[in-house]
């Protein structure tokens, strides 16, 4: 009885740390435990949720996955070949003891990383957690994302195809991302705000709709998860411990409870700055393609769209 008491009490308390982000100390008068014992049990406890719940509720894309999270983008926005929308997030830190201005970002505090790619229901597919703040967007997208990056193709993506309604050219499966990210044979971003005609602009309102995706997730993440909508008290490798937990069990109440929270793409959580070199002319031209495709009349949308 003792045991099973103090098992149900472990599981409220981290519940409320989770939850409401409150500090130890709080959950030291709250709870009758010790601070040192409250955080040897929210590190371990992270640890092993995320070890038992991410090979189900995260596993590695295959190419069957990658279609699948392709069929429900094209449904919901409307943007065939789309298997994702990529993004980062700075995730607030207390300044680690020694490190000096590693973690410390654009907008002046200090912070990790969460780079994610969200699927049109929005689940993570892939995380990459605990970069140093100071760096950006596409530097960690480039570097390190589960060990696999989207500049040398070691994301199992399905090979080109033509688009829905076409004969040709075949075109890749491509995420979508903000203007941080150098376009790539398998990521495409908007074109820049100036001087668009109707073509571009239809192109960039597809994009968005597709790329909101990944903001949405960041926003229901926060709203569930209210420990990350302050700064973190915590060791630096306890945080990502807390990241990891965090992202999983977003992931395991999407896919248990889908449809209980309100999407915003209000997520309290900062952009990694801007670092957006262009991409090459073979890139750009692969862009204008998925133009093109918008504009015509198998890849039309009916409202609001272009008339060209």
């Amino acid at each position: 009885m003792v045991i099973y008491q103090t098992l149900i009490n472990t599981i409220y308390f981290f519940s409320s740390f989770l939850a409401t982000g409150d500090s130890f100390t709080s959950l030291h008068y709250n709870f009758r435990l010790g601070i040192s014992t409250i955080s040897t049990i929210v590190k371990e406890t992270c640890k092993v949720l995320w070890d038992e719940l991410h090979d189900e509720f995260i596993p590695t894309p295959n190419r069957q996955r990658w279609l699948q999270i392709e069929e429900k983008f094209r449904e919901v926005c409307q943007f065939p070949h789309c298997v994702g929308a990529v993004d980062g997030k700075y995730i607030r830190i207390i300044k680690p003891p020694g490190t000096g201005s590693e973690f410390f970002n654009y907008k002046k505090y200090f912070s990790i990383v969460l780079m994610a790619i969200a699927d049109a229901e929005y689940r993570f597919v892939a995380v990459d957690i605990g970069a140093y703040g100071r760096t950006n967007d596409s530097m960690i997208f480039k570097n390190s994302f589960m060990g696999r990056s989207v500049y040398n193709r070691s994301f199992d993506f399905p090979p080109p195809e033509p688009m829905p309604g076409t004969n040709g050219p075949p075109l890749p499966y491509v995420l979508v991302g903000d203007e941080a990210f150098q376009m790539a044979g398998n990521l495409i971003k908007s074109y820049a705000s100036r001087g668009l005609d109707a073509k571009k602009l239809n192109f960039n309102y597809r994009l968005t709709r597709a790329r909101r995706m990944v903001e949405c997730t960041f926003g229901i993440l926060v709203s569930k998860w209210r420990v990350f909508a302050k700064p973190i008290q915590l060791k630096i490798e306890t945080v990502n411990e807390v990241v990891k937990c965090g992202v999983v069990l977003h992931n395991f109440l999407r896919t248990k409870e889908p449809t209980i929270e309100r999407m915003t793409e209000d997520s309290e959580l900062t952009s990694i700055s801007t670092f957006g070199p262009r991409g090459s002319v073979a890139v750009s031209a692969m862009r204008d393609a998925f133009a093109d495709y918008f504009c015509s009349d198998a890849g039309r949308f009916q409202w609001p769209d272009c008339n060209v």
